[in-house]
C-alpha cells in the first residue's frame, strides 16, 4: 500500500507540475501581461506608462522563465513561472487582478459550494443505484421498458430546462422557496433545496440507465447463476453479489463528480445566484481577471487527481480481492 501511495503520489504531483506549466504558458505567454493589462485598463488607447504600473503592482513586470539581471540561483527563482508556481503547490495563490486574495475568497465560498454539491452528489448516487436495482430486478417487463424509455428521455433534457421550470414552478407558482440567492446559517436550506433537486433530476437518466447496464452486465455472469442455483432469492443475489461487484465502475464514473462537491456547478449556481466557486470562475472569466481562473484550474486538476488515488484505494473496500501493489 505504500509503495502504491507513493507510486501514485509522484505521477500525481508531475501532472500538476504539466498543468501548472501549460496554463502559465496560455495565460503569460500566449496572453502577455501586456494584454492583460490592456483588457482591465479599459483597452488599446492605454498608456505604456499606466501598463507598467498596472504589471508592477501585480508582480508581472518580472521576466517569465529566466532572469538575466540577477546572479546565481536567483536568474530562476525571481521569476514569475518559479515564484508563481511554488506558491501554488503550497495553496498560496496571491491576489486577483482585482486586488481580493484569492486563497481566503476560495475558503469563503468553498461553504456554499460543498453545501450545494455534496447532498446532490450523494442523495443523487443513491437514488439512481436504486432505481436502477429496481429496473434489473424487474428486467423484460413493462416497468423495465417504460423505465428506460424515461431515462433517455430525461437524458435529451437540457439541465437548462430543470432550473428554469424548477424555478417558474415552485418559486413563481407555488411560491414554496425562493428564485434564488443564498442566506449564510440556517436559513441556507431554503435557498439550497430547489438546486439540490434540480442537480439531481438533472443527472438522474444518464446515472439510472449507466447503473442498470452495469447490473444487467454483472446479472449475465456465472457467479449469478451459481448464486441462484444455491437457492438464494432474485433481491438478495441482485443486493448481495451484483451490487458488489458493479461498485467498481459504480466507483470509477463517480471520480469525474468529486471536484464539483468542491469547485461547484458552474450553471446552477450562476442561476441560483449562490456565491460559491462556480460562480466565482463564471465572474473571473468574465471579468478576465486571469489570476482566478488560473488558481481555480489547479484546484479541479488537485481534487481530480487526489479523487483517482481514493478511487483506487476504495477499490480494495469494495472487492477485498483487490489488493494494491
Amino acid at each position: 500500500m505504500f509503495r502504491f501511495l507513493t507510486r501514485k503520489l509522484a505521477y500525481g504531483f508531475a501532472i500538476l507540475i504539466g498543468i501548472n506549466l501549460l496554463t502559465f504558458v496560455l495565460f503569460f505567454k500566449v496572453n502577455t501581461p501586456d494584454d492583460m493589462a490592456r483588457m482591465q485598463l479599459g483597452g488599446k488607447r492605454v498608456t505604456a506608462d499606466a501598463i507598467e504600473k498596472w504589471k508592477a503592482e501585480r508582480g508581472y513586470d518580472r521576466p517569465l522563465f529566466f532572469n538575466e539581471q540577477e546572479q546565481g540561483l536567483a536568474k530562476l527563482s525571481n521569476t514569475l513561472f518559479l515564484d508563481s508556481s511554488l506558491r501554488m503547490f503550497v495553496f498560496d495563490f496571491g491576489r486577483a487582478d482585482s486586488g481580493r486574495d484569492i486563497a481566503s475568497e476560495i475558503v469563503r465560498r468553498a461553504g456554499p459550494s460543498i453545501a450545494l454539491a455534496l447532498p446532490s452528489f450523494v442523495v443523487g448516487l443513491g437514488i439512481s443505484i436504486v432505481l436502477a436495482l429496481g429496473l434489473a430486478f424487474f428486467r423484460a417487463t413493462y416497468l423495465d421498458f417504460w423505465g428506460t424509455v424515461l431515462c433517455v428521455v430525461f437524458m435529451s433534457i437540457s439541465s437548462l430546462f430543470f432550473i428554469v421550470m424548477g424555478q417558474f414552478m415552485f418559486s413563481r407558482v407555488l411560491q414554496l422557496m425562493p428564485v434564488s440567492g443564498f442566506a449564510p446559517g440556517m436559513d441556507a436550506w431554503r435557498f439550497l433545496v430547489l438546486p439540490i433537486a434540480v442537480g439531481i433530476f438533472s443527472r438522474l437518466g444518464g446515472e439510472v440507465r449507466f447503473n442498470r447496464t452495469l447490473f444487467m452486465e454483472e446479472i449475465g455472469k456465472d457467479y449469478v447463476r451459481t448464486a441462484r442455483s444455491k437457492g438464494l432469492s432474485e433481491s438478495r443475489v441482485l443486493l448481495v453479489h451484483v451490487l458488489r461487484n458493479a461498485l467498481i465502475p459504480i466507483l470509477t464514473a463517480s471520480v469525474a463528480v468529486i471536484p464539483l462537491l468542491f469547485m461547484g456547478s458552474l450553471i446552477t449556481e450562476s442561476f441560483f445566484a449562490i456565491p460559491g466557486l462556480g460562480s466565482y470562475l463564471i465572474e473571473a472569466i468574465a471579468g478576465q481577471d486571469f489570476a482566478i481562473v488560473r488558481a481555480m484550474v489547479f484546484i479541479g486538476s488537485f481534487l481530480y487527481i487526489l479523487g483517482l488515488i481514493l478511487t483506487d484505494i476504495s477499490y480494495t473496500l469494495a472487492d477485498p480481492r483487490i489488493r494494491l501493489q
